[in-house]
């Protein structure tokens, strides 16, 4: 599966700014389908390092407008939230959004669990992250980066199980890019196949992150071809989602992919 990113913020790393108008947003959203997103993940809040949270009213009313519209317009594909709040996901729900994505699995909010139980048609997606966007880069230290990232997605992943979220519902993600360096999130990609052996559906956000800058020396607006070298080899250690901004050059990458691999 293919998540198309939409970013109703100012200050993303990639394209804020560009679709912080609804309509714009709403346009964007529709455009991803038709290049064959399978879901659309909305944000109103950068989560880039170095960003802060916005108060979650004032996410919401980002957020909401542009759900709504998409909903009435009849998407046929699901909409993903992606927040940290538990008040931002149950308006987005209430607007008609699906998916729940937290990149905070639950740690900022605690109230995010009950909200994913209490809408059990949703399926939430738990990423591993440390601290907070603001600070989660600050010289982030691992042991052993993988069996940490395991361990510590189990605790999240128990917590939601605890408040009555249904296993089937559940996705994670590592979080690369999130509390991780270079070095970290390469170890991390070489050893994808540990955190699919926990056995939930695994979604990765690699799109034009910095370590792919860091790794070819490209801006954030040439990272597309390490992006997708990054993408192979996540596909082949068994991730089956996949966080992008660039959607129809993965579905056609994917496709290739695929028809090559596994014929």
């Amino acid at each position: 599966m293919v998540m198309g990113i939409v970013n109703v913020t100012d200050d993303s790393f990639y394209d804020g700014g560009k679709y912080i108008n609804t309509g714009a947003a709403v346009e964007h959203a529709l455009r991803l389908v038709d290049e064959g997103a399978d879901v659309i993940d909305i944000g109103g809040c950068s989560s880039r390092p170095g960003s802060k949270f916005l108060p979650p009213e004032e996410e919401a009313a980002r957020v909401a407008p542009v759900i709504s519209e998409l909903a009435k317009r009849g998407l046929n594909v699901p909409i993903s939230i992606d927040t940290v709040w538990s008040s931002v996901a149950g308006a987005a729900i209430d607007a008609g959004a699906r998916w729940i994505n937290d990149i905070s699995a639950g740690r900022i909010d605690p109230k995010m669990p009950a909200t994913a139980a209490a809408n059990p048609q949703c399926v939430t997606v738990l990423t591993h992250s440390r601290g907070t966007p603001h600070t989660m880069q600050e010289n982030p230290k691992y042991a052993d980066v993988t069996n940490e990232v395991v361990m510590e997605l189990a605790e999240s992943v128990n917590v939601f199980l605890r408040a009555g979220v249904n296993r089937d519902k559940i996705v994670v993600d590592p979080g690369f890019g999130f509390a991780k360096d270079t070095g970290h999130n390469l170890t991390l990609l070489r050893e994808l196949d540990k955190v699919v052996s926990m056995g939930y559906p695994l979604l990765a956000g690699l799109s034009r992150k910095s370590f792919i800058g860091a790794i070819t020396n490209r801006p954030v607006e040439d990272r597309l071809p390490g992006t997708l070298a990054a993408t192979s080899a996540a596909y082949r250690r068994g991730a089956k989602i996949f966080r992008v901004h660039d959607v129809k050059e993965t579905v056609d990458f994917l496709k290739a992919l695929a028809a090559v691999i596994r014929p």
